[in-house]
């Protein structure tokens, strides 16, 4: 084989590395935008860069792999659920204990599930690999909680806290969505209150 064969052959070659790199670097990025959905977009725009944010996505994913993550016993989904009704029925009367409980709440299911609950920002990126749909309610739920903290939360925020918790709440609980029923009782009380202190 002469050198201009020898040259060609090197050419396809790289060319062919070139693609295969490139291929597998879309796909990658094709998995991790299907895999973290509304998170993914979040990370680029953090980010400032798509290297950066998947190379972030991909160590999170990596990490949460590693976790022990189990799924809830029966017995275990039973109690929590029915903690997290009292929690909501209690909202009615008293919002701002109601939202704190309902904080904690979703730590203790994280806890039973083996997740570290350490800092909150480890936590929320934890969750997102797996549940990268409602860890956008569970940040804005807690920035609810924390304004609550110190009293500058409204009410209609704090009932806004719950919706968010509670659709975090269920899918660490592994159950289907529930029918809106009682969050529409809550809201309707919440609101006749309201209405009442106003006249």
């Amino acid at each position: 084989m002469n050198n201009t064969a020898f040259a060609i052959l090197a050419i396809v070659m790289v060319a062919i590395a070139v693609g295969v790199f490139f291929y597998l670097r879309r796909r990658r990025s094709e998995n991790l935008r299907r895999q973290f959905g509304p998170e993914y977009k979040r990370a680029v725009d953090q980010y400032g860069d798509q290297r950066k944010a998947e190379a972030t996505l991909a160590e999170r994913e990596k990490r949460v792999r590693k976790l022990d993550i189990r799924g809830l016993t029966a017995d275990q989904q039973n109690r929590f659920a029915n903690n997290w009704k009292k929690t909501q029925a209690r909202f009615v009367d008293a919002p701002s204990p109601a939202v704190s409980e309902a904080d904690g709440l979703v730590k203790e299911v994280m806890l039973a599930r083996r997740y570290p609950v350490g800092e909150f920002e480890q936590r929320t990126a934890d969750i997102s690999v797996d549940h990268p749909n409602v860890v956008n309610n569970y940040r804005a739920a807690h920035e609810i909680a924390q304004r609550n903290k110190s009293g500058k939360a409204t009410t209609e925020d704090l009932r806004q806290a719950m919706v968010h918790y509670r659709s975090l709440f269920e899918e660490l609980l592994e159950t289907a969505p529930a029918t809106t029923k009682e969050e529409r009782t809550t809201t309707e009380s919440v609101a006749k209150k309201e209405k009442a202190h106003e006249h």
